[in-house]
């Protein structure tokens, strides 16, 4: 699995990332959508630049233009409920794309609040045969949720080509991906990548919890 960290890089991101975790910034719910939103959108470029070509003539007012137009059958996948506004991000670059939804959910084991659990009970998406996968969730502390998530999006079909993409992730979560994953040439996407899960299972210094940021506290 190739995995790819943003914040090595000189990009933009770093600056959409920089606001995210800034407690200041996060005060403004809008915001903080709208920049994981951002993140997606360059992620999702990004992407477009791996995807298979071919040539084809537009025909224009005046004459016809050659035209490089990519020819992967794109279906964007997310998990509820953090993923949505970053799924947005790669919905306004893939604005054909089918979407694929599974709801996947965290709880803890134990009454310390340190064993973690994944529960899936919600999944909708097209036959994924032979298509390119792309798959926004913008945490990854254990690696769980995406490992699962994959997994259920497999059960309607193996898609040819497969991209992880988060905001943040833990390097525990990236380590276990790359040993699950390690046969294959998926690609994973990180705006950042972070050193450590604290012990509830939480990225450190990460930026807290996308999900209640974004839409407001759970009971």
């Amino acid at each position: 699995m190739k995995i790819i960290n943003f914040a090595e890089q000189k990009t933009v991101v770093n600056k959409y990332m920089a606001e995210l975790r800034d407690v200041q910034f996060q005060k403004h719910r809008a915001a903080f959508r709208h920049n994981l939103e951002r993140i997606g959108e360059t992620m999702a470029y990004e992407i477009s630049r791996t995807l298979d070509y071919s040539t084809k003539a537009i025909q224009t007012p005046l004459g016809v233009a050659p035209t490089l137009l990519y020819t992967d059958h794109i279906v964007l996948g997310t998990i509820f409920r953090a993923g949505l506004p970053f799924h947005q991000g790669f919905l306004n670059v893939f604005d054909e794309a089918d979407n694929a939804f599974v709801s996947a959910y965290r709880f803890y084991k134990d009454k310390e609040c340190h064993e973690v659990g994944i529960h899936i009970d919600y999944l909708a998406t097209p036959d994924l045969n032979g298509k390119t996968l792309i798959i926004a969730d913008p945490m990854l502390a254990t690696g769980g949720s995406m490992e699962l998530g994959l997994k259920a999006f497999e059960t309607k079909g193996i898609p040819a080509k497969v991209h992880l993409c988060c905001a943040i992730a833990a390097q525990q979560g990236v380590d276990y991906l790359a040993s699950v994953f390690k046969d294959t040439d998926y690609t994973l996407w990180c705006g950042a990548i972070d050193p450590e899960l604290n012990e509830h299972m939480y990225i450190v210094p990460g930026l807290g919890d996308a999900g209640d940021l974004a839409y407001g506290e759970k009971s």
